[in-house]
């Protein structure tokens, strides 16, 4: 029996896909972020948004119509220019969409080897804006190494899916391990030292300035949008007729793979004290193992009997679980608590 997830039917798959949280589903952090101009992950899990040219509201767009509604997507990840910047600040500055992924979720493209196979990214977007020949690019941290890939949007605020070929690298292997081999990236805008360079449909060493050949220009107007859902990446090459169909997962699957490297941990308890001073302490255990050891940070903290609550990574092992320290006790009694929402973070 298929599972449902946003009224979509999830057919149970036997390998998860490589790209996670395609359909933009999750969103632990918030749902829209106003007045972004930094380079973070704001809104929608594992899609970091690279704004460094012009300032942006960032949101987890809800879809109720449109052709990527009726291919059973029912968010997307969206940027709304709100101050336009007519050319970037800074040469170095640029704004992108993109999401990275571990080098041991990428042997099965072989790269590296005389088997290696080719790529084919596949997503939905939107625009205000039309035109061809815009920037999604394959880059190679490992190796130094990069592939272009160009797309067009043919209808304004209409939604379009985009199928990008990429050719197999016999040069430079993926590690094999949890850190951040490729990234994909969507150039929205960028300073000169993105520009100037020509396009090449192979695999070469990285170039800055052929990463954004046609500027897509999103900070040059407020009038500009774009949003992006249902993005794929598949081993082999496919065209519209034989791509395989999007890998629908659960929310509950997609959320536990998003919580590799971000989770709103919750750590605390509820006692009784019998004295005062010194501190008392808790373990947060997080949901899901995390790709690493995270950085932790407050969101928000409640308590009736300390001078504050922290965190910190006073366990064995970071990667399950860190300590909550409520400081300075100042209040006795039964029914004491301190409670502390933390986020763990170990993004790529």
């Amino acid at each position: 029996m298929a599972l449902i997830s946003n009224g979509v039917a999830v057919q149970p798959q036997k390998t998860q896909p490589v790209i996670i949280n395609g359909d933009m589903a999750v969103a632990q952090r918030a749902t829209s972020v106003t007045g972004h101009n930094a380079v973070s992950y704001t809104t929608v899990d594992r899609f970091k948004t690279v704004c460094e040219v012009g300032t942006f509201t960032v949101a987890q767009e809800s879809l109720t119509s449109g052709n990527a509604y009726l291919a059973g997507f029912r968010n997307a990840l969206r940027l709304d220019c709100t101050t336009a910047e007519a050319s970037a600040g800074s040469a170095g500055d640029q704004t992108t969409v993109e999401q990275r992924i571990e080098g041991g979720n990428l042997q099965a493209w072989r790269k590296g080897t005389s088997s290696a196979q080719p790529f084919t990214l596949a997503f939905w977007v939107k625009s205000n804006k039309t035109g061809s020949n815009f920037s999604c690019n394959l880059r190679d941290g490992d190796n130094t190494r990069q592939a272009l890939g160009q797309y067009s949007i043919s209808s304004a605020n209409t939604w379009e899916h985009k199928i990008i070929n990429f050719p197999a690298d016999t040069t430079g292997a993926f590690d094999d391990d949890a850190n951040a081999s490729l990234t994909i990236e969507w150039f929205l805008d960028g300073g000169s030292n993105y520009s100037g360079g020509s396009f090449g449909a192979t695999w070469g060493t990285s170039d800055n300035t052929d990463r954004n050949i046609n500027n897509f220009d999103i900070a040059g107007s407020t009038d500009n949008d774009w949003a992006i859902t249902g993005v794929q990446l598949e081993v082999g090459e496919f065209s519209s007729t034989d791509l395989p169909p999007f890998q629908f997962e659960s929310f509950e699957e997609n959320e536990r793979r998003c919580q590799r490297y971000f989770e709103l941990a919750t750590g605390g308890r509820k006692t009784d004290i019998s004295s005062t001073g010194g501190n008392q302490e808790a373990v947060a255990v997080f949901k899901t193992r995390k790709r690493g050891n995270p950085s932790l940070a407050n969101k928000s903290t409640s308590e009736n009997c300390c001078s504050a609550v922290s965190n910190d990574v006073g366990v064995s092992d970071q990667t399950l679980s860190c300590r909550v320290v409520a400081q300075n006790i100042v209040a006795s009694g039964t029914e004491k608590f301190f409670f502390n929402v933390i986020k763990a973070d170990a993004e790529i």
